[in-house]
C-alpha cells in the first residue's frame, strides 16, 4: 500500500551504489567491506564487480550478505583474462541509485568515505578521489580491530609501523580548509581513477560506460575523456574522500594491452569522442 501512494519508494530510495571491483584478493575484499561496515552514512547498497573470482571470494561474499547489514550484490563472469571494463558495465546496470561511487577490492576506506562523496557531489560533476598507499607489511598486519578503530588512517599509528613520511600523509590529516586548499591548488589533475571517484549514474549511462575493448592500464581514464568531452565537469576531492590502498602484485600488466589502450585513448582525445561503440549498448 505504501508504493502506491510513494512513501514506501522514497523511504527506500538509496543515495548512492558503491561498485567495488575485484579479483580473486578474498582477504583484502573481507578487509573493504568491514570498513563498509563502519560507514557513518548507511543509505548505500555496494554492487561488487568480480572478473572471475574463485569460490573463496564467493565464500566471503556470501559471509556478509548473510552476517552483515550491508546491502550486496554479487556481479560475477567467468575468468577469461583482464575484463573488468566488462564487469563493470554489468555492476552499473544492476545498480539501483541514481549516483555512483567507483572503488577497488583492495581499497579500504574512512568512516566518512560514503559521507563525503554524498556531500561533495555535484549536478553534471564527477569528483576525483585519490588514495594513501599502504606498504605489503603494514597492508598484512592490518586488523579487523584497526579498521573498526580506524587505526590505519592515524598518522602516528602507520609511522610506528614503518609508513615511509612523506608529502602523501596529509591525504590523511587533511579536514576542512586545509583539505579545501590542498585539493585546489594541487598539481595533480582531477581525473577518472577507478579506485576512487564518483558520478552521476546518467552521465555514465551518455557515453555508454566503459570500453570493452580496453585492458589493464588506462582504462578508467579513457571513461573519463569521454565524460569531459561530454561537458561533465571533473573536481579535485583527494584530500577529502580517503581510503588506503593495500599491497598487491600486478600480474594482470600487459604492455601490448597499455599499447592498444593508449592507441584507443588517442583516438578518444583527437576526435573529442563523447560515446563508445564498445560499452554497456553493442
Amino acid at each position: 500500500m505504501f508504493a502506491k501512494n510513494g512513501i514506501f519508494e522514497t523511504m527506500n530510495k538509496l543515495d548512492v551504489s558503491v561498485i567495488i571491483s575485484t579479483y580473486n584478493q578474498p582477504i583484502w575484499l573481507r578487509n573493504v567491506l568491514w570498513s563498509y561496515e563502519q560507514q557513518v552514512f548507511k543509505n548505500f547498497e555496494i554492487i561488487i564487480a568480480d572478473d572471475g573470482s574463485s569460490d573463496e571470494t564467493k565464500a566471503v561474499i556470501d559471509d556478509f550478505i548473510l552476517n552483515s547489514n550491508l546491502k550486496i550484490t554479487h556481479v560475477w563472469q567467468e575468468d577469461n583474462g583482464f575484463q573488468k571494463t566488462k564487469i563493470l558495465n554489468k555492476a552499473i546496470l544492476k545498480s539501483n541509485a541514481e549516483y555512483l561511487i567507483f572503488t577497488d577490492g583492495d581499497c579500504i576506506v574512512r568512516q566518512d568515505f560514503v559521507d563525503t562523496h554524498i556531500k561533495m557531489r555535484r549536478p553534471n560533476t564527477c569528483l576525483s578521489g585519490g588514495y594513501f598507499k599502504l606498504t605489503k607489511a603494514i597492508s598484512e598486519a592490518i586488523t579487523k580491530l584497526d579498521i573498526e578503530q580506524q587505526n590505519c588512517f592515524n598518522k602516528e599509528w602507520l609511522l610506528q609501523r614503518g609508513c615511509p613520511k612523506t608529502f602523501k600523509l596529509n591525504k590523511l590529516t587533511s579536514f576542512g580548509l586545509k583539505a579545501w586548499f590542498l585539493n585546489t591548488f594541487t598539481p595533480t589533475k582531477a581525473t577518472f581513477d577507478g579506485m576512487n571517484t564518483s558520478v552521476w549514474k546518467k552521465d555514465i549511462l551518455a557515453v555508454n560506460g566503459f570500453d570493452e575493448r580496453m585492458q589493464y592500464g588506462g582504462e578508467d581514464r579513457e571513461l573519463g575523456e569521454r565524460l569531459l568531452n561530454n561537458g561533465v565537469r571533473f573536481v579535485q576531492a583527494r584530500y577529502s574522500v580517503i581510503c588506503v590502498h593495500l599491497y598487491h602484485e600486478r600480474p594482470y600488466k600487459n604492455e601490448d594491452a597499455i599499447a592498444r589502450n593508449k592507441s584507443i585513448r588517442k583516438l578518444t582525445k583527437r576526435n573529442k569522442s563523447t560515446f563508445t561503440d564498445f560499452g554497456i549498448e553493442q
